[in-house]
């Protein structure tokens, strides 16, 4: 078997698309994207394809390694996400050559089903309470939302404030067992941030996400030493070389990894394992489309430290088109209890509605992630 030809496929609200071919007529699907760079993606994917034409697509771990080590700049968000979704792909084709899930060739699943948890809120929220109680009525038990709006590296109390009463709002309205994760978003510098956790730790959340950039990810030694709340990051870090010394550094508690940014489901498995070593749990982002939950879930399926996964459904990024659009049988990602139940199908387990993929990228999309400035005109962070 040999792969014969890779096309992308830039699609409404905001994701690229990839599918694989081969000669013996078997697809698979992947998602290399990242948010206000899809096209910029799309660009490395074909550049890689070089690599895979007419070679065999069950060979992963090789064409990974090909992929990641031929060039001599390597890692960084737009090459590990090209290769990420390439990676997805070949996994997708190597479980329906097999017919069997992409996880039964990972070593078999180690749980049935895993926790998910639903988005509350916008950007900048408001009236979180209404809507934590709305998710939970649907049976979610955990909710995630964005703590802050923008804030300098020292800012005033009344924001801190701000932020205080809307988690206090969310857990009124959802009792003291919802989940509660807040998403700093990188949005905090490191002063205002050691505030943040000592302030929010009453509220017994699940944990505090991204409470400072990853490229500052040493202040995660003076937040932790403030509050004894979980620290929850790594969105932005795209390989194992990235997340080895946040690991051996001992500061972080939860690693959230993203299969369409760190190098796809062959790496994710192998941070995992690293993070299991140091006690460490995973709850992969994927704020994405269906193709990355389900790679997500693969992954999820064979990682004992997985506890909770991110999923897009409602999320407000999805203005226009929502998770479950492009694919066939919307009942694969059907969420019950709070818990959604690992796909049956063969590869990633899921069917893409093609033709729709194809009337979508005619539309495609130019998303950009707002431009935010403070009120003296200098940059914030988003």
């Amino acid at each position: 078997m040999k792969i014969t030809k890779l096309t992308t496929y830039v699609v409404p609200p905001r994701w690229c698309f990839l599918k694989v071919e081969t000669d013996e007529g078997l697809v698979g699907w992947g998602e290399p994207v990242i948010e206000g760079r899809a096209e910029t993606v799309q660009a490395a994917v074909h550049e890689l394809e070089d690599y895979l034409i007419g070679k065999n697509p069950l060979h992963i771990e090789d064409h990974w390694n090909v992929m990641y080590r031929a060039g001599f700049y390597r890692g960084g968000p737009i090459m590990m996400s090209a290769i990420a979704g390439i990676d997805q792909a070949l996994w997708d084709i190597k479980g329906k050559y097999y017919q069997t899930p992409v996880y039964e060739l990972m070593g078999g699943a180690c749980r049935d089903s895993i926790k998910v948890y639903s988005w509350i809120g916008g950007d900048r929220p408001s009236d979180v309470g209404q809507s934590a109680k709305d998710v939970v009525d649907k049976g979610f038990h955990a909710i995630k939302m964005n703590g802050t709006e923008e804030l300098q590296y020292i800012d005033t109390y009344d924001k801190i404030d701000q932020v205080v009463e809307r988690v206090q709002a969310v857990r009124d309205a959802v009792g003291q067992n919802i989940g509660i994760g807040i998403d700093l978003h990188g949005r905090v510098h490191k002063p205002m941030a050691k505030i943040l956790a000592k302030e929010l730790e009453p509220y017994r959340l699940m944990f505090i996400e991204e409470p400072v950039l990853p490229e500052n990810n040493e202040a995660l030694r003076d937040i932790a030493t403030h509050t004894a709340t979980p620290i929850a990051t790594g969105e932005r870090m795209y390989s194992r070389w990235d997340f080895k010394p946040l690991l051996e550094d001992g500061y972080v508690d939860i690693i959230q990894p993203d299969l369409s940014h760190a190098g796809g489901i062959t790496e994710v498995k192998k941070i995992a394992s690293m993070a299991e070593a140091y006690d460490v749990g995973l709850a992969p982002h994927c704020p994405l489309g269906p193709i990355a939950l389900a790679a997500c879930l693969q992954v999820d399926a064979t990682s004992h430290n997985a506890f909770i996964q991110e999923q897009s459904l409602g999320i407000h990024y999805n203005k226009g088109n929502d998770l479950l659009d492009y694919i066939e049988d919307r009942s694969v990602f059907d969420y019950q209890d709070g818990h959604v139940k690992l796909p049956k199908g063969p590869g990633l387990g899921i069917s893409i509605n093609e033709e729709y993929v194809k009337e979508m990228a005619e539309k495609g999309h130019r998303w950009r992630n707002p431009v935010w400035r403070h009120q003296d005109g200098t940059v914030a962070e988003w």
